[in-house]
């Protein structure tokens, strides 16, 4: 399996990310360790979390999923196997927030501490903070690294300004850089990562690890109609887009699917890992299960001619 540099670092991982969001939530200890069993068995290597998962969840602090990560990590002990993600700068329970140096450094103990590990392969900027000026967060970041503690450092929902800005204040200070950047990308959410963000992300060589790469499941082809998404978390999302465009989108991965035998989120993935700029999709999974409908992604090759016909049913409108 071709596995693609983050930016330009030296950590390098496998197209696919599993998003670890769910773990503690939705998947509790034994179904999160089968799928992280089984993701790393099919050959994959990276898992995404943050301090925050999963505080929207009545009675939860926050950390529920790196801890369940960590419980993972110390009972299979194959932590040189594992490329670990983690975030700092939303709210935790304790009410602290943004990307001051002090609280930088306090969350990262607190995370390898749930974690059951002395580093993490990548640590990123949850969100911006424009109250902190730049060269603090930076520089903080970089004292990670030097210390061990950190390999590379990214961003999540950064616009293109400031990841410009960053970047320059990185070479300025001859300190390290965001090789990599989180946003929400997948064929019906368009808007946030393309036109100016992707173009920043491609001339700066920064990574993009596209999240909700599977739109909430809808990208399944599992919720074509209301009754589809009863009772799902995602409910509301998947009624907002079960839209024209959605429907399109659908109908869109339904003809490319059948010419290569494949899931209509085999689809999506394949399209999206396509995109410049984009080094993987983050998704995921409850169970074993539901990863294997998409690991078959990886050995698709989609035609100029079948992106362009997914681009084209899932083009954003614009005013005329």
């Amino acid at each position: 399996m071709q596995r693609r540099a983050i930016g330009r670092s030296n950590l390098k991982i496998a197209p696919l990310v599993l998003g670890g969001n769910v773990f503690g939530w939705t998947a509790d200890r034994d179904a999160s360790f089968r799928t992280l069993d089984a993701f790393f068995d099919a050959g994959f290597d990276a898992v995404d979390t943050a301090d925050v998962y999963s505080n929207w969840v009545p009675g939860h602090r926050g950390g529920e999923s790196e801890t369940v990560i960590g419980e993972w990590l110390r009972a299979r002990g194959q932590r040189d196997r594992v490329a670990l993600f983690s975030k700092v700068g939303a709210k935790t329970a304790e009410g602290g927030s943004g990307l001051s140096a002090d609280h930088i450094v306090r969350s990262l103990e607190q995370s390898l501490r749930r974690l059951n590990t002395d580093y993490v392969d990548l640590y990123q900027a949850h969100t911006d903070d424009t109250k902190t000026p730049l060269d603090e967060t930076l520089v903080a970041f970089d004292r990670l690294i030097a210390a061990g503690k950190v390999r590379v450092i990214g961003a999540s929902h950064y616009g293109a300004p400031r990841l410009i800005e960053a970047s320059n204040v990185s070479a300025i200070n001859g300190v390290a850089r965001y090789n990599s950047l989180q946003p929400r990308y997948n064929l019906h959410d368009r808007a946030e990562f393309e036109g100016a963000v992707q173009k920043a992300c491609v001339a700066l060589d920064i990574g993009a690890l596209a999240y909700s790469a599977l739109a909430k499941g809808f990208l399944t082809g599992k919720f074509r109609s209301g009754p589809d998404s009863a009772g799902s978390p995602y409910e509301e999302r998947h009624n907002a887009y079960r839209d024209a465009r959605g429907v399109r989108i659908l109908s869109a991965m339904d003809q490319v699917g059948q010419a290569h035998d494949a899931t209509p989120a085999e689809i999506a993935l394949a399209w999206l890992v396509a995109q410049p700029g984009v080094a993987a999709a983050i998704t995921a999974f409850d169970t074993p299960e539901q990863l294997q409908e998409v690991i078959g992604f990886t050995r698709l090759t989609l035609t100029p001619a079948e992106i362009d016909s997914l681009n084209a049913a899932g083009a954003l409108e614009t005013a005329p």
